[in-house]
C-alpha cells in the first residue's frame, strides 16, 4: 500500500468544476493581479480569524517580511524568534540588516519557550535590550505557541509581536480569562501561508497578514505596492508583495471546506493518539496538546529517540511518506554562523531535530492506510525489540 505524506488529488477531485469555473471567470475578466476576488478573500480570511483587517499578500516569507517592515523594524535591531522553524521566520529578519536572536522552545509543544524568551531578555546588556525591537513566536506544526506568557513578556520589554501563523490558519487558545482567541489575533500582526501544503492552500504561492491596527494596515496596503500612495508618489519604500487573482479565487472556495477538512485532521490525530498508545513497547511519543489549545494539525510529529532514521527508512520502504521537520536548527544554518552560536546552545531545538518525524496526517486518508501506518511502525518496533 502506498500512504503519501499529503496528496492535494483527491481534495482537488473534489472541488475542480468549482475551481475551474472560478479560474475561467478570473480569466475572462483579465483582471489576475488584486482586485476584487482578493479584496473578498482578504474580508473572509479576517472574518475567520476574528481579526479587523486581512492584506493579502505574495506568500507566507512575504507577510513575515511585509510585516517586519510596515512595522518599523530595520537594520540593526534585534529580533527574537525560536531556532526550531522553517527558515523564513528568520530569514526575512535577516534580510532587512536585523539580527535575529534565538530563545529555545518548549519540549512538548516545539514552540518558543516563555521562560527562555524572559530569561534571554534579562541577559541583554543595555545597548542590545534598546535594539531589542519585536518578537515573532512560531505556532509549529498546527499549535498556538503560549501566547499569553508571550504577550505578557512583550508588553513588559516593549516589543512588538507578530505571529508566525503560517501552519496555523484555525488553531486557537483560551486564556485565563476564558476568552478563546485564534491565531493571527493576537499580536501585532499574524502572517500566514497558502503554500499547496497548507491546510489551506493555493495552487501556488500565496500569504496573508492580518491585523487588528488600522495604522498598520494602511501601512501594510501601501507597503505591499512598492509604497505607492497615491500610485507613482512615494514616501515609503515598499516591495511588491501583491496576492494573485487566481490564487484569491481558489482559496475562497477551499476556505469554505476549511472546518470539515480540520475536523478529519483532528479525527485522524486521534486516531493515530489511540491506536499508537496501544501498539505495544515502543519510544515514540506522541504529540502533546496544550489544554485549551485547538491543534489544526498541519503535521503530525512524533518523537522517536534513537530510532527515527532508521524508521523513517522503513516507512519509505514501505510506502509510507515521511519527513523530517526541521533537521538542522536555524542557529546551526551555515548563514546564520555569524550570529555565533554554538551547537548545543539550544538542547531542546537540538533534540527536536535529532529525533522528530512527521506522518501522513492529511484529510482524505483512508481508515486502511491509517491503519497501515501504524501496523508499519508497530511491526517496525516489534522487530527491533526481537
Amino acid at each position: 500500500m502506498i500512504v503519501p505524506l499529503l496528496d492535494l488529488k483527491p481534495q482537488y477531485a473534489l472541488l475542480r468544476e468549482e475551481i475551474r469555473r472560478v479560474i475561467d471567470e478570473v480569466c475572462d475578466s483579465q483582471q489576475f493581479i488584486m482586485g476584487p476576488k482578493v479584496e473578498e478573500l482578504e474580508r473572509e480570511v479576517a472574518r475567520y480569524c476574528g481579526c479587523e483587517f486581512a492584506v493579502g499578500v505574495s506568500s507566507g516569507t512575504d507577510a513575515l517580511l511585509l510585516s517586519l517592515m510596515a512595522s518599523g523594524v530595520r537594520a540593526g535591531d534585534i529580533v527574537i524568534t525560536t531556532p526550531y522553524t522553517f527558515f523564513a521566520t528568520a530569514g526575512a529578519v535577516a534580510r532587512l540588516g536585523a539580527q535575529p536572536l534565538f530563545v529555545d522552545i518548549e519540549r512538548d509543544t516545539f514552540n518558543i519557550d516563555p521562560s527562555c524568551l524572559e530569561d534571554t531578555l534579562k541577559k541583554l546588556d543595555r545597548g542590545s535590550a534598546k535594539r531589542a525591537r519585536a518578537v515573532i513566536p512560531v505556532h509549529l506544526f498546527g499549535q498556538c505557541a503560549d501566547m499569553e506568557s508571550i504577550l505578557k513578556i512583550a508588553r513588559d520589554w516593549g516589543l512588538l509581536v507578530i505571529e508566525d501563523a503560517a501552519q496555523a490558519i484555525g488553531a486557537d487558545c483560551r486564556f485565563t480569562d476564558g476568552s478563546l482567541k485564534r491565531a493571527g489575533n493576537m499580536g501585532d500582526c499574524g502572517c500566514f501561508s497558502f503554500f499547496p501544503s497548507k491546510n489551506l492552500g493555493a495552487f501556488g504561492d500565496g500569504g496573508m497578514v492580518t491585523t487588528n491596527s488600522r495604522e498598520l494596515y494602511e501601512r501594510l496596503k501601501i507597503m505591499r505596492v512598492h509604497g505607492a500612495f497615491p500610485k507613482y508618489h512615494h514616501r515609503i519604500i515598499g516591495g511588491n508583495f501583491r496576492l494573485d487573482a487566481l490564487q484569491a479565487a481558489v482559496l475562497l472556495i477551499k476556505l469554505r471546506h476549511l472546518d470539515e477538512w480540520t475536523s478529519k485532521r483532528e479525527k485522524n490525530a486521534q486516531y493515530y493518539n489511540k491506536m499508537l498508545r496501544n501498539a505495544g513497547p515502543n519510544p515514540i511519543e506522541l504529540p502533546k496538546v496544550k489544554r485549551g489549545v485547538r491543534h489544526i494539525y498541519n503535521q503530525f510529529v512524533i518523537r522517536a529517540a534513537g530510532a527515527r532514521d532508521a524508521l523513517r527508512d522503513y516507512l519509505a520502504s514501505s510506502g509510507i511518506g515521511c519527513e523530517i521537520y526541521y533537521p538542522v536548527p536555524l542557529h546551526t544554518q551555515e548563514c546564520f554562523l555569524y550570529l555565533g552560536y554554538g551547537k548545543n546552545d539550544f538542547p531542546v531545538a537540538m533534540e527536536a531535530a535529532e529525533t522528530s518525524l512527521a506522518i501522513p496526517i492529511f484529510p482524505e486518508l483512508t481508515t486502511e492506510q491509517l491503519a497501515y501506518v501504524v501496523e508499519i511502525i508497530s511491526q517496525f518496533f516489534a522487530q527491533k525489540i526481537s
